[in-house]
């Protein structure tokens, strides 16, 4: 082995060496893009991130002692009774797509919950495009347009979010559809260009409960989910 072969092997390994310290390696404890997209739509900045609710893959026997299997109907243990729709609907999904988990799903769904109501009251359209389906974004842009018309604006702080659970799920063909009902308390206000109330009270807390639907096609390398219908009591 000559001179110029030991210099160019010394200086590859370097590289190699850089290369790592610089890119760093995937440890599977990384933070999902869902976080930097939640802050910024809270402090009210735009982003381009579709909204992940995260998925990982289901260790059905990571909660039990001994990491024992869990039996059939304790499976879905304090989200879903065995045997009713909502327990079949998840089987249905993770039999499909074996990476969801309706408990990371719950706690993405609140953050996107809060991010759709403040990136709604905010008008901000480019929050809320890469988060709904077409035909809820078209009702949710059409009260925003209607706002601009008018010349007001809202005024919305959650003050909590109490509950998040799933009420409904099932899988249509290949897509994926998790309803989930959620009860928060919230102060919203609107006012007319020259500052006067038009609508909500800036001092009361209201008690607020929607149930929303979210969707993912689960053939899709897309993880994201998006929200595809709303409702409320």
């Amino acid at each position: 082995m000559d001179i110029y072969t030991i210099i160019f092997l010394a200086l590859a390994v370097f590289i190699f060496v850089r290369l790592r310290a610089v890119l760093g390696q995937r440890t599977g404890s990384e933070r999902t893009p869902f976080d930097h997209a939640a802050r910024n739509a809270v402090q009210g900045a735009p982003d381009n991130h579709v909204m992940p609710v995260p998925n990982k893959p289901v260790d059905p026997s990571a909660s039990v002692p001994g990491g024992e299997m869990p039996a059939a109907g304790d499976r879905w243990r304090g989200l879903a009774e065995s045997g009713t729709p909502l327990a079949r609907g998840l089987d249905a999904i993770v039999a499909d797509d074996s990476s969801f988990d309706p408990r990371h799903f719950l706690t993405g769904a609140r953050s996107a919950y809060e991010m759709i109501v403040l990136a709604f009251a905010n008008g901000d359209r480019r929050a809320l495009r890469d988060l709904l389906s077409s035909e809820v974004y078209e009702s949710f842009d059409a009260v925003i347009k209607e706002r601009e018309k008018q010349e007001q604006k809202t005024e919305t702080r959650f003050v909590s979010i109490d509950t998040a659970e799933l009420v409904g799920a099932e899988l249509r063909d290949r897509t994926a559809q998790v309803t989930v009902r959620f009860v928060s308390q919230m102060i919203s206000v609107t006012r007319d260009k020259m500052g006067n109330i038009v609508d909500g009270n800036p001092d009361k807390v209201a008690d607020i409960t929607d149930i929303w639907t979210f969707a993912r096609d689960t053939g899709s390398r897309d993880p994201n989910w998006k929200l595809v219908g709303t409702g409320s009591h």
